[in-house]
């Protein structure tokens, strides 16, 4: 790499960080993802595929009043009620399928404990469920981030708009660079002495990012650099969700409005 490559890779990291802190600042901890078993979260990663949160909601709730939310309930429930109780979710039989792989896939490699699965190395786990059938990149690595405890970074379809449209990297750049230069300006983050005030929302009344309230998942021990993944992941999902729009950006009201390049500003607003 060269001097010139060298510095402006520095800057984006720096970069990263900045926004970081001030998200941390505007709105603090995210307690995301809230759950109350790693478990929970699994089936959480695969149902929010291609839906909204709140579907994703209303059918953990059902397998929740059904008392199906684990490895066992999920092993021995018939695929057709599966598919009903998740119906919510959307592309409900796609998922009901998906649900009864990777638990297959659990009791055939780690007779059935999540124990055993998150002791093995982080890469080893990345593969193994990247093999899996609906598993991809984003899925992957919620699971390890958020269930296992894993130092990887998510990056989803908030993270792709805002490094676009901060002109960091173009939306359509390869997940595998971004989540790279995320991890790589995160993991100096992690190293700084202290950590960011749990601050109120400045920017926006009522709204603090994707805030939830704390659950037994959002407040598991973890690493220094775990928990800034995770909390960085939280924040820019709030971003997208209520400034950083797909169609009708709030730029003004956004925390990271002053960040943004100059000559976008006028253009967004």
């Amino acid at each position: 790499m060269s001097a010139r490559q060298n510095e402006k890779a520095n800057g984006r990291e720096k970069q990263i960080r900045e926004y970081y802190r001030a998200l941390s600042v505007a709105w603090g901890a995210q307690h995301w993802w809230p759950a109350e078993s790693r478990f929970e979260v699994i089936v959480g990663a695969y149902l929010t595929q291609n839906t909204a949160w709140t579907n994703v909601e209303k059918a953990l709730a059902n397998l929740r009043a059904a008392e199906l939310l684990s490895v066992e309930g999920i092993r021995r429930v018939p695929l057709a009620k599966l598919e009903r109780l998740i119906r919510p979710s959307g592309y409900f039989r796609q998922k009901a399928k998906r649900l009864k792989t990777f638990v297959a896939f659990l009791d055939k490699k780690y007779g059935g404990s999540l124990d055993h699965l998150f002791a093995q190395p982080t890469g080893r786990v990345r593969e193994e469920l990247l093999e899996l059938h609906g598993v991809g990149p984003e899925t992957a690595d919620s699971i390890l981030l958020y269930a296992g405890n894993h130092p990887v970074f998510v990056v989803d379809a908030y993270t792709r708009r805002i490094v676009d449209r901060h002109e960091i990297l173009p939306e359509k750049t390869e997940y595998e660079e971004i989540r790279e230069l995320f991890e790589k300006a995160l993991t100096a983050a992690a190293r700084e002495p202290g950590k960011p005030a749990d601050g109120k929302a400045q920017h926006a009344p009522g709204i603090r990012g994707t805030a939830h309230l704390p659950s037994a998942m959002s407040t598991a021990a973890r690493t220094p650099l775990v928990q800034v993944y995770n909390e960085t992941h939280g924040l820019i999902v709030g971003v997208g969700k209520y400034y950083c729009k797909k169609s009708k950006p709030a730029c003004e009201a956004c925390p990271l409005q002053p960040f943004l390049p100059a000559r976008r500003v006028g253009a967004m607003d």
